[in-house]
């Protein structure tokens, strides 16, 4: 980094040091936020590609506009790091001490720049056109800008945004930053539209966005600073809805970013040190398991589609695998809300819909869940991934999706405790026709080495695993060790050969193995790796409410952590078997 490049950073800390520089020196300040940036999220991990392709246009954005007062929505916000160096939050890139002061997305509570606490996406037009309203109704003059794309436009959100900001009568401006890429490759019409759109330089005759109403501006070069700022400049103080058309190269300035944009959307600490080293062989999980088992039914003429909506990197279904599933793979762009209604059309019509979705992002889609799934009892199998307690940022939280999901009549959500089980349930899945079936896939695999022969279609019946007395732990899922090991605890310590029972069925409970155990237990407690409130342990609690069995139920509290460890969320949930144990005994 040259001397000169560190001086321009060094002299700005804020908006208004920004527009102070010169137009030559701009680019310079760009390349050091880059620069910046590379470095940082190679340490720490998080989104690399949408952030060094938005450094230009947020530079020429605070240089034009007056934030805090004029008002800029970030889409998902994993494009906010440039915005953030331009804030007050530059430590947060320059310190390594400092590296994670600050959260990966907006946060009102850290810079008055930031409007909104927003990490899931296709949302930033919609909270546009009620900051657009709200200033109206009060009297404002300012600009409200919402920057929205990386595939945000195929969300539902996004085009119900759209069709509103389109009729306002007052200054609303949108930026739509078209990369030509979602987290993975774009799909679908609105991908073909923008591709249209740039393929002529934003001149064509069936445009979407004009036909909307919108006063339509495109720019090829979403990189060059100087251009940026004339546009920006000429939408200033509109007094009607504007939309700007922006081309830019994802992962832009690191070569391989931009030539293999999608395993750089987000990276994993290290992994630009790691670019040139030998690939490491890829040991069994649950994520190959799913892509065997796929691959293995539709060889054997199943009419299996895999599903996914825009993430396929949460499942590993790399591009290998999507090649070879051909027309049997689907991706809905990021569109749960479609994705699972799309599912149970397929379903309905004989087709064999398996569904992957990330647990964070379960709930947009509770409505089709309930009326398009469920409602109906189509047989999709959806695969609910990276469910349970973590430390992860309150945007991104996957704690949810038990009492989300289990309280909607219909739907059977199994819990499998390890691969054996797991292969037994979806094999379940995919051949019944009676009910619509999710499956919580631990994070980590776990072989039993006994095939399950288990009939799932009685359902809620609990596996007996240990038979005991006084104490009977029900432990789920991917609790079920933690199970095993506070029963080992309590006959150690305090002589007790609890009852350890597998429940396998988060949506209902097993009332004839729950009064059994009446006769001989005093204490009954459920371990779940989820929040608690509406969850699988209140079912139990619920059961043994008028008789004399207490009940623990061990869980997460109903709150959004951000970013605190799993070692204090752990302790501050009572989640630690010294924690249980010392929670059991004051009970006895």
């Amino acid at each position: 980094m040259t001397e000169t490049i560190t001086k321009v950073l060094d002299r700005v800390n804020s908006p208004e040091d920004l527009k102070k520089l010169e137009l030559k020196e701009l680019q310079l300040l760009a390349n050091e936020i880059r620069e910046l940036i590379i470095k940082k999220v190679n340490t720490t991990g998080g989104h690399f590609g949408p952030n060094l392709g938005m450094v230009e246009a947020t530079i020429a954005l605070h240089y034009v506009f007056n934030s805090p007062v004029d008002k800029i929505v970030f889409d998902v916000s994993h494009q906010c790091y440039p915005h953030k160096i331009l804030t007050g939050r530059k430590e947060g890139f320059t310190n390594p001490e400092t590296y994670h002061k600050y959260t990966g997305y907006t946060a009102p509570e850290e810079s008055d720049h930031d409007l909104f606490k927003v990490g899931h996406t296709s949302t930033s037009v919609s909270l546009a056109t009620g900051l657009a309203k709200g200033r109206d109704l009060v009297g404002g003059k300012e600009n409200v800008i919402a920057v929205i794309g990386d595939g945000s436009l195929t969300g539902g959100e996004a085009l119900e945004g759209l069709n509103n900001a389109s009729v306002l009568v007052s200054n609303i401006i949108i930026i739509v930053n078209d990369n030509d890429m979602s987290i993975a490759e774009n799909q679908g019409g609105i991908c073909n539209l923008l591709t249209e759109l740039r393929k002529n330089n934003g001149d064509v005759k069936d445009n979407f966005f004009k036909a909307l109403g919108f006063d339509y501006r495109y720019i090829d070069d979403g990189h060059n600073i100087v251009k940026l700022i004339d546009l920006f400049k000429s939408v200033k103080d509109t007094d009607h809805p504007v939309l700007v058309h922006m081309h830019t190269i994802k992962g832009k300035g690191f070569k391989p970013a931009e030539t293999d944009k999608e395993p750089f959307h987000w990276i994993i600490p290290g992994t630009l040190d790691r670019l040139n080293e030998p690939s490491v062989p890829q040991t069994e999980s649950y994520e190959s398991i799913t892509k065997d088992y796929i691959l293995d039914k539709i060889s054997e003429g199943e009419p299996i589609i895999a599903m996914n909506a825009a993430t396929p990197g949460v499942f590993a279904w790399d591009k290998s695998f999507r090649d070879k599933l051909g027309s049997h793979y689907v991706d809905v762009g990021i569109a749960e809300q479609q994705a699972v209604a799309m599912a149970s059309g397929i379903a309905k019509r004989g087709g064999k819909p398996i569904l992957g979705l990330m647990s964070s992002f379960v709930q947009r889609t509770y409505d089709q869940l309930s009326q398009d799934l469920a409602l109906n009892n189509t047989p999709a199998t959806l695969l609910i991934f990276w469910g349970g307690i973590m430390g992860a940022d309150a945007t991104h939280l996957c704690t949810f999706d038990i009492p989300l999901i289990s309280n909607i009549p219909n739907i059977v959500y199994l819990a499998p405790t390890c691969k054996e089980e797991y292969i037994r349930m979806l094999d379940w899945s995919v051949n019944q026709n009676e009910y619509s079936v999710a499956i919580r896939v631990p994070m980590v695999l776990t072989k039993s080495g006994i095939d399950d022969t288990t009939d799932y279609s009685q359902l809620n019946k609990y596996k007996l695993v240990e038979k005991g007395e006084k104490v009977a732990v029900i432990a789920l899922g991917s609790f079920f060790q933690k199970g095993k090991e506070v029963c080992e605890m309590l006959k150690s310590n305090l002589g007790i050969n609890a009852t350890l029972i597998n429940p396998r069925f988060i949506t209902g409970i097993d009332k004839d193995l729950l009064e059994s155990l009446k006769s001989n237990h005093s204490v009954v407690i459920t371990l779940e790796d989820g929040e608690l409130d509406g969850g699988f342990g209140e079912k139990i609690s619920r059961f043994y409410g008028n008789s004399s069995v207490k009940v623990l139920n061990f869980g997460a509290a109903k709150e959004f952590s951000d970013r605190v460890s799993m070692e204090e969320l752990y302790k501050r949930y009572h989640l630690n078997n010294e924690q249980i144990i010392d929670d059991i005994k004051n009970i006895l």
